[in-house]
């Protein structure tokens, strides 16, 4: 009695079809998706595709038809990788005598004969040196360019997927062949050009697209996953890509187009883009005129954003050093009002203003900016300032640890070299215990957390600013 699948066998192999689509994350995977015909038998069927990438997860591959009319079951599916290369072949003819191809200082060409001693060919470990018998002599080299015979047997010359599938009745179709894959990245980057007065920017914001798959996609259409994707980190694959070749793509007519997906964003291109093995392409992604970011100096007199670690710190010497570099940031909120308001993924900033004398522009810093939701404050470093400069002394401290309280007094000095006046925020972290109050100080200042204090003050040109506290801290 025949069974369902047993009725007849049919072999067919498959090259992709239509548009491929890819979702690339910025953790060097992506989602690829592509139509491939399938033309089934009612019963088994032997199908391959030699179309995956060189770092398919074999085990994330979905075959299926979109529509939901056909009912096809995968029986069984294999992955091979083990594609066709000069070392491959030397291992298939290990023991065997080729001819091998030389080239005399003249350029004339001759065979010679040789045996297949050891090929040094070495899968997924470190190759040796081949061992080749030449007139009764063994040589650690290849006398020449090897010739093989026809290849022929099972060899393949692309990495090939192969199932076995089931189909109740004879069904011609394009299926969708998903899978996930290694090999594939983007990074967003940005420009913010300034004038050379006045802190109201330009941005463009770039998406590199990189491709080290081993495949080529032609005019596929592409979406960006922003956000972070927990994913299990694969076993490094065994590739060795020559450097990158890098084209830079026009900006296109077209917009990016933003959504929410899930707990992350999701980016899609407006057009095709052609993506070659080894290259990397910029493409534009978002612009934006009339950004209001103003350059904010920051003194935090012992060099780090915050120096407290739990517990009463009792030491007198813990926290009196003294950073003197005022850092130069920028502040801009991520808001429609801002000329902004799209969800902008991480990456780098780079910041320029243009010289009025000769209309270049110069590259002033840069900064690393992570997922940042729409309506969120960015505030970035940029650089130290050449022209203000602090210091920060301890001028008395009253503690020990027999006495239940501790006082410290602190003159922090910031000096402008600038001819205009400049704003400067003063970062005070107290860092020796929790329970701690103000008791003296010449400006007022502002609490922003437990640990962390700043004075607001302004610098006229040419002149120094001294502030000074005292802080009291009660170890009851």
């Amino acid at each position: 009695m025949k069974t369902l699948f047993a009725s007849l066998l049919f072999v067919a192999a498959l090259t992709a079809s239509a548009q491929p689509a890819l979702t690339i994350y910025n953790q060097n995977f992506a989602v690829v998706r592509e139509r491939v015909p399938l033309d089934l038998k009612a019963g088994e069927n032997e199908v391959t595709f030699a179309g995956a990438t060189a770092q398919v997860e074999a085990d994330s591959v979905v075959l299926r038809d979109p529509a939901g009319k056909v009912q096809v079951r995968v029986l069984e599916q294999g992955y091979r990788a083990d594609v066709m290369s000069q070392g491959a072949l030397l291992a298939l003819n290990e023991g065997k005598e080729i001819d091998f191809l030389v080239r005399d200082q003249n350029a004339k060409e001759y065979p010679i004969r040789g045996k297949v001693i050891r090929s040094g060919y070495n899968p997924g470990g470190e190759a040796m040196s081949p061992i080749i018998e030449v007139n009764g002599k063994l040589r650690f080299s290849l006398p020449g360019e090897p010739l093989f015979p026809a290849l022929a047997g099972d060899g393949i010359l692309k990495p090939t997927l192969a199932w076995k599938l089931a189909a109740p009745q004879a069904a011609k179709f394009e299926a969708e062949l998903g899978y996930i894959t290694g090999g594939l990245d983007w990074e967003a980057a940005y420009n913010l050009l300034a004038p050379e007065k006045g802190d109201v920017l330009d941005v463009v914001g770039w998406v590199t697209l990189r491709n080290s798959s081993g495949k080529v996609f032609e005019n596929a259409a592409i979406k960006i996953m922003a956000g972070d994707v927990q994913k299990i980190a694969p076993k490094p694959a065994q590739h060795d890509y020559n450097r990158l070749m890098q084209m830079t793509a026009r900006a296109p007519a077209e917009t990016v187009t933003e959504k929410a997906f899930d707990e992350f964003h999701l980016y899609s291109l407006p057009r095709a883009v052609t993506l070659r093995d080894r290259e990397s392409k910029q493409v534009e992604f978002m612009r934006a005129s009339g950004v209001n970011a103003p350059v904010v100096y920051v003194y935090d007199g012992t060099g780090m954003f915050s120096t407290y670690q739990g517990g009463m710190i009792r030491d007198p010497a813990y926290g009196t050093q003294s950073n003197k570099k005022v850092w130069v940031m920028r502040e801009f909120k991520n808001s429609e009002a801002n000329k902004l308001g799209l969800p902008l993924p991480k990456g780098r900033l780079r910041f320029y203003r243009r010289d009025d004398a000769d209309g270049r522009i110069e590259f002033t810093g840069e900064s690393h900016l992570d997922h940042t939701a729409k309506n969120e404050l960015i505030r970035v470093k940029t650089g130290d300032a050449f022209d203000v400069v602090g210091e920060r002394v301890r001028m008395n401290f009253n503690g020990n640890n027999r006495q239940d309280f501790a006082e410290e007094d602190f003159e922090i000095k910031v000096r402008n070299r600038k001819s205009e006046p400049v704003t400067v925020r003063v970062v005070e972290h107290l860092y020796r215990w929790s329970n701690w109050a103000i008791t003296q100080k010449s400006d007022e200042f502002t609490k922003k957390d437990a640990q962390r204090i700043e004075f607001n003050v302004i610098v006229p040109p040419d002149a120094e600013k001294v502030v000074t506290y005292r802080v009291r801290y009660e170890w009851k």
